[in-house]
């Protein structure tokens, strides 16, 4: 069984003491490729660490976290944009909207946001959005003439089953991760409707880790979890889970 885990920021300080480990495990678990999106210039330089000593292994991404937009935006987004001209990206993550911390800085973050789709765009890369209570906002923006042709993932999707079939619909993934193993989750429900062709995996470690693990810090070995549930779900066999989700994520990220 191989696996990807299209989400994962394992070079956050909570690895700092066992990072090596933490590969380890995932290897063990089936997981032979891990994507990391960045979130601000102040992650530049584990995101590349890590990246450079498992450069088989680890897949960066670069963009700029809504939850980080701030007034300083342009610079931040002007330090963001120019890691381009020295590293090569997989996409451009992670990147979106959040109205669930505060929503102060709504307007520089659509912005950001659509910047950074303009910027993807230019790049032929795909996006990883982050829409935290903001669907419609993202809506609004990812459906302007000027973002046709846009494709990626909708980061640890929790919308409804129209939100996700316009997502799909557009050009888009669905990233599921460890919500889907909660008991008050929605997701079985979607996953099953959607159909596997439709969605990749992801953990987002070090948050949101699934069942029996919650409240705890996640990992990506814990994918394998995440790919059980869904085999369950969907009445598919685990093999073909991971089979067709990591078909996905080679096909979008060129893994």
């Amino acid at each position: 069984m191989r696996l990807v885990d299209t989400h994962s920021h394992i070079f956050l300080e909570e690895f700092d003491n066992d990072i090596d480990e933490v590969i380890k495990r995932s290897i063990d678990a089936g997981v032979d490729r891990i994507v990391l999106p960045n979130i601000d210039s102040s992650t530049f330089k584990r995101l590349h660490l890590l990246t450079l000593k498992y450069p088989e292994y680890c897949f960066p991404l670069m963009g700029l976290h809504p939850t980080h937009v701030k007034g300083n935006y342009e610079i931040e987004l002007e330090k963001v944009l120019n890691q381009f001209n020295y590293y090569d990206y997989k996409g451009i993550g992670e990147i979106g909207i959040d109205l669930y911390w505060d929503k102060t800085h709504l307007n520089e973050q659509i912005v950001v946001f659509e910047q950074q789709l303009s910027f993807a765009l230019s790049k032929n890369l795909p996006v990883v959005i982050h829409a935290r209570d903001s669907l419609d906002v993202i809506f609004a923006s990812i459906s302007k003439a000027e973002f046709k042709g846009l494709k990626g993932i909708f980061h640890a999707f929790t919308g409804n089953i129209d939100q996700a079939e316009k997502i799909i619909n557009g050009g888009f993934m669905l990233g599921i991760g460890g919500i889907v193993t909660f008991k008050n989750s929605n997701l079985a429900e979607i996953v099953k409707s959607v159909g596997l062709e439709n969605i990749v995996l992801e953990t987002d470690s070090p948050y949101l880790a699934p069942m029996p693990f919650r409240g705890k810090r996640n990992e990506s070995c814990y994918i394998r979890i995440i790919a059980y549930r869904i085999s369950e779900i969907t009445g598919e066999s685990v093999d073909r889970v991971a089979e067709i989700t990591t078909s996905n994520a080679v096909k979008l990220f060129g893994l």
